[in-house]
């Protein structure tokens, strides 16, 4: 008995390595490039998260643990090109948005940690309960809103306004969930401007490229090079929450704009014959 299963874990084993190494793209392959970003982000999380312990929700064990884990973009080929970062860099409380297209915005988002320094995230309760990333992830300072209860995800972003009277900057994805249409964004959700607005601080737009080397249908997961572009700072003082809306439509504008124009440069750039995707 025990021997026939040696076997058979051996004869998957090495279908699955097979599938891993082979050069035509895989829907094994494909996963399993995915799964080398969560499997580091757990093996790391399960190791430092005692450290974190020493001084709990500081904001510079996220900057830490995202100094370890933004290598992992070697192992992809993948290079995060910044631009603007003085605006980032400038010592603040701000709120800061921008587009979610992959998994991948948050490897993006551990490149440039360091340049915004005091940094901490928005992020669904779900990954809270993804152990040991998730309390690795509350430890060090990110703040999970329950997106189903509107009225407590309010008073918790209420909470987390005051963070950024101590020059602390948030960062939130508005669009609220995965866009796969790498032809525009989704709509904004409002939460993010309206703390913004009650908190008097800016709003600086951050607009992620297309992933036009991942293409899903074709499981294929190249090397790629994505364009990350701060946009000038938008001001809310004098703003009541009235121009909540106004204020996410104007951002929502902007953004948009900058994204389609960030995609012609990087899709022209594309060597001949290069197959991308608009559907990520």
């Amino acid at each position: 008995m025990w021997y026939s299963l040696w076997v058979l874990i051996s004869v998957v084993f090495i279908y699955l390595v097979k599938k891993i190494v082979q050069s035509e793209p895989n829907k094994i392959q494909f996963h399993f490039k995915f799964f080398i970003f969560y499997f580091a982000g757990s093996v790391l999380s399960a190791f430092i998260w005692p450290y974190f312990l020493l001084n709990p929700k500081n904001v510079k064990n996220a900057k830490l643990g995202a100094g370890l884990l933004k290598h992992i973009s070697k192992v992809y080929g993948l290079k995060w090109e910044l631009r603007r970062d003085d605006i980032l860099s400038e010592d603040r409380g701000a709120i800061i948005v921008s587009n979610h297209q992959s998994s991948l915005d948050i490897l993006g988002l551990f490149n440039i940690w360091h340049i915004a320094d005091k940094l901490t995230a928005i992020a669904k309760k779900e990954i809270f309960y993804v152990w040991p990333f998730g309390l690795a992830a509350y430890l060090g300072g990110v703040v999970f809103i329950d997106r189903k209860n509107t009225k407590g995800a309010y008073k918790q972003l209420e909470v987390t306004a005051e963070a950024m009277n101590k020059k602390i900057k948030i960062w939130l994805f508005p669009e609220g969930t995965r866009n796969k249409d790498y032809t525009k964004l989704l709509p904004f959700k409002k939460g993010a401007f309206a703390m913004a607005i009650a908190s008097q601080k800016p709003v600086i737009p951050v607009v992620f490229s297309p992933y036009y080397f991942i293409n899903r249908k074709k499981y294929t997961f190249n090397k790629g090079h994505v364009i990350i572009q701060c946009l000038e700072p938008i001001s809310t003082k004098g703003m009541t929450m009235n121009d909540v809306s106004t204020l996410t439509e104007r951002v929502h504008e902007i953004m948009e704009k900058t994204y389609k124009d960030l995609s012609n440069e990087v899709f022209s750039a594309l060597p001949h014959g290069y197959t991308h995707t608009l559907v990520g």
